[in-house]
């Protein structure tokens, strides 16, 4: 090999390895001199990036004391529909699921055979009445003949103490008098008789008209029919099936059983007057139907440690159904200036519960409060806030104490958007 050859090799072997040099030195370069990697080492987190989040006002306000449970729609009254006479059910006048009022005209039964009853009752009392007048005119006469027999006797006992008439004679007028005087006796018993006849007469007259009166059925009460339990044509039985049943629904009860804890608390409000029920009904609770208490049980279940109460509601468009399960919300009082916040600030940690509280700079303190009840979306807080202080209500997951935070849209703006036109 002559001297150029080897310079040459040497040359190209030179700049086939200046590249990787160069790449592995700019590479410990920016290790080196790398910020992010120097202070991921310090562990000190980046404080250039703010937080999305959304917040809610802290707000004062009077807020109702409730006492929420579930409760069951019960009829205001219910009618179990018979026929106290027997036959054949000749028509039907209501449709099901038709609304009835009192009175109203609903089934009736074949009144012929009543008809033909009350017929021969009435012939019965016509007889009875005759026999009443015969008797006083049987009483009538009999009382003249025993009148006159007792006076034709005191004449003949005057004559006999003259000596005018025998003994015999006077002894005849006297025994006809007497067995007269048991005539009257016993028209007097015939007419009594009779008399009672045309009472007993007169009262299955009664009892007969009652039993025709009987075949038209008529609505007892106001209320919805449910299914026809016997069609038309069917024979019926006196009381023995029911033929419809009726639900009065305006107005309506709600029951419900609330804890034993709380009766001291429901007795004193109630002495202070009504108290307020409300039925929230299942995929509708935005319109509430609103009632009253108007019963509450004398006795604890001892069973279940629960008092049952009932409220009475209007029920005028009809939303609650016999045998319907509703939420069941009772206001006991209210509470004046309560300091409130939206239910989704509260946080709960291993301290227990907490919010993220927005101060004037954009940064984020966590401050404990002491939570009481929960009103539909807002909760109440006892301790550890005042009115008007901001708080995080979405984003709480990315947060830490003293994070800078950006608020994107306050709770109370979209509220105001919603209800803007």
């Amino acid at each position: 090999m002559n001297f150029f050859t080897k310079i040459n090799r040497e040359l190209k072997l030179h700049f086939r390895l200046k590249p990787f040099l160069f790449g592995i030195l700019g590479l410990l370069l920016a290790t080196v001199f790398s910020p992010s990697c120097s202070d991921e080492k310090s562990g000190k987190p980046v404080r250039n990036l703010s937080v999305p989040v959304t917040v809610g006002t802290v707000i004062q306000k009077t807020v109702p004391v409730h006492l929420r449970t579930i409760g069951n729609v019960q009829a205001y009254a219910t009618v179990w529909v018979k026929t106290k006479v027997g036959g054949e059910l000749i028509h039907v006048y209501f449709i099901e699921g038709q609304d009835v009022k009192k009175g109203d005209f609903l089934f009736m039964i074949d009144p012929r055979p009543f008809e033909a009853a009350l017929r021969q009752a009435e012939a019965n009392l016509a007889r009875d009445m005759a026999y009443v007048r015969q008797a006083e005119a049987n009483l009538a006469r009999d009382m003249v003949q025993a009148k006159n027999a007792e006076e034709e006797a005191k004449r003949y006992e005057f004559l006999i103490s003259k000596g005018v008439v025998v003994r015999e004679q006077y002894d005849r007028i006297r025994t006809n008098a007497e067995a007269l005087e048991a005539a009257v006796r016993a028209d007097r018993a015939a007419l009594e008789n009779a008399e009672a006849a045309v009472h007993a007469s007169r009262a299955v007259v009664e009892n007969a008209k009652i039993q025709l009166g009987y075949c038209s059925v008529y609505s007892s009460a106001d209320g919805r029919t449910g299914s026809l339990l016997v069609q038309q044509g069917n024979i019926v039985k006196a009381d023995d099936v029911h033929l419809v049943v009726i639900n009065q629904m305006v107005p309506i009860y709600v029951v419900f059983s609330v804890p034993e804890q709380y009766l001291s608390e429901i007795k004193r409000f109630m002495a202070a007057g009504k108290l307020k029920v409300e039925a929230l009904i299942p995929n509708d609770e935005e319109r509430p139907e609103e009632g009253v208490i108007t019963f509450m049980d004398n006795a604890v279940d001892s069973s279940t440690g629960t008092l049952r109460m009932k409220g009475t509601f209007a029920n005028k468009e009809k939303r609650l159904w016999p045998g319907q399960f509703v939420n069941v919300v009772l206001t006991l009082t209210t509470e004046l200036n309560a300091i409130v916040v939206p239910s989704q600030a509260i946080q709960t940690g291993q301290e227990g519960q907490y919010v993220f509280v927005v101060k004037q700079d954009l940064t984020v303190e966590s401050r404990p409060v002491v939570v009481g009840r929960t009103v539909n979306s807002e909760t109440v807080v006892q301790k550890g806030l005042s009115a008007g202080e901001k708080v995080v209500t979405d984003g709480q997951l990315r947060l830490y104490p003293g994070a800078q935070v950006e608020i994107k849209t306050s709770d109370s703006a979209s509220a105001t958007k919603k209800k803007a036109p």
